[in-house]
């Protein structure tokens, strides 16, 4: 009878070492990062009147786990606007105007496209419009008889957030200027 107890208990307790040890090897084979050259980079284009900017980003990363991933984009900036009198006369603007946040769709990246825990990603675009008008003193217009008219839109903060899985945030990276154009890299 202590045989067949000692083995029970052995066998038992091989199972539960084995069931934990799984457990934590799984947990510990997560550590995301970004590959040597894939930290994330934006790209901010402007439309051809200056009225709209289109941002995507794109990075490489490494470590992850077998969950999905989801990438969500946002971008905020400013618009400065021409000042028209009721005549149709034209006169620069004094305000920046505060435009967005601009979300992008959020992008979410099936488990099964990570292979051996790297990815390769390209965001959704966000893409910051201005109103076409504004009222005269949100301008920094002569007066209220004036209209904030032409646009002309800036990003000035881009804000790259990365979960794995859905919900449960491993990377925001953000940048910020005055006027963010071209190739714009990210902090993490």
């Amino acid at each position: 009878m202590r045989i067949h107890l000692r083995r029970i208990l052995a066998l038992l307790g091989g199972v539960l070492l084995l069931f934990f040890g799984a457990g934590m090897t799984a947990a510990q084979a997560s550590s995301p990062h970004f590959k040597p050259g894939g930290s994330p980079v934006c790209t901010v284009t402007y439309s051809s009147g200056g009225t709209s900017a289109t941002t995507t980003c794109t990075g490489t990363m490494a470590g992850l786990g077998n969950a999905d991933v989801q990438v969500d984009l946002s971008t905020s900036g400013t618009a400065v606007y021409q000042c028209q009198n009721g005549g149709g006369n034209i006169a620069p603007g004094q305000n920046r105007v505060l435009v967005g946040p601009a979300p992008s769709q959020p992008l979410v990246i099936p488990a099964g496209e990570i292979k051996n825990g790297n990815l390769t990603f390209t965001s959704n675009p966000s893409v910051l419009t201005a109103p076409a008008t504004v009222t005269g003193a949100q301008a920094g217009c002569p007066n209220n008889n004036w209209t904030g008219v032409n646009p002309v839109v800036s990003v000035t903060s881009i804000t790259l957030t990365i979960e794995q899985p859905p919900g449960t945030t491993i990377f925001m990276c953000t940048a910020s200027g005055t006027r963010l154009s071209g190739s714009v890299p990210l902090t993490c």
